[in-house]
């Protein structure tokens, strides 16, 4: 028997309190990991297509400028530093003349993690490459021994892939040099496999 007021003011008890903060808690203890992971799936997806868009506008501005114009990925710390450069002879970029000047850098080098924290160019361990490839390293940039991805007036690029991991998600950026087509795919592990995104 519940007792009576005088004031007709209706109260919560001590249980229903307990049972209401409980349940608040439980709802936030689930919901959060899930927003954490969605916006680490967020984030990785955005750095992806900020990258794969850097590819699309350099190859725009290459047949603007009838001259190759370059993305460069130098190792550096925490992650690697990329930097765009022109050509500046009319024989493609080339680390020899970045070095001597000759090819020029435009605009300033950054690091994915700058705009996008927790992200980097690496393939998680364990996880195939884009081609199906276990064992490959977990080397985020795979473009060539230089780390060069040059754009040519006549529409090719060079090939390869960039791999972009959060803290959970895992995408690549692929780009098919005879083409120069950019490719965003997301590794799917309930799939085991690479979709396009």
């Amino acid at each position: 028997m519940r007792p009576v007021r005088s004031n007709g003011d209706e109260g919560l008890t001590l249980i229903e309190i307990v049972f209401v903060v409980a349940l608040t808690a439980v709802i936030a203890g689930v919901a959060i990991p899930l927003t954490g992971d969605a916006l680490d799936d967020a984030r990785t997806c955005a750095a992806a297509r900020y990258l794969a868009a850097q590819i699309v506008s350099s190859r725009l501005d290459t047949v603007n400028r009838s001259r190759a114009v370059a993305l460069r990925f130098e190792a550096s710390t925490p992650d690697y530093r990329v930097t765009r450069y022109i050509d500046g002879n009319g024989n493609g970029v080339r680390a020899a003349e970045i070095r001597s000047g000759i090819d020029r850098p435009d605009g300033i080098p950054k690091q994915i993690g700058d705009d996008f924290p927790n992200v980097r160019f690496l393939l998680a361990e364990g996880l195939p490459d884009v081609d199906g490839m276990r064992g490959t390293g977990t080397d985020g940039v795979r473009i060539g021994v230089a780390r060069i991805l040059t754009m040519s007036p006549d529409g090719t690029a060079t090939s390869g892939t960039l791999y972009l991991q959060g803290r959970r998600a895992q995408y690549a950026v692929r780009v098919l040099g005879a083409t120069g087509r950019t490719r965003v795919l997301e590794y799917d592990p309930g799939r085991q496999a690479w979709i396009n995104r």
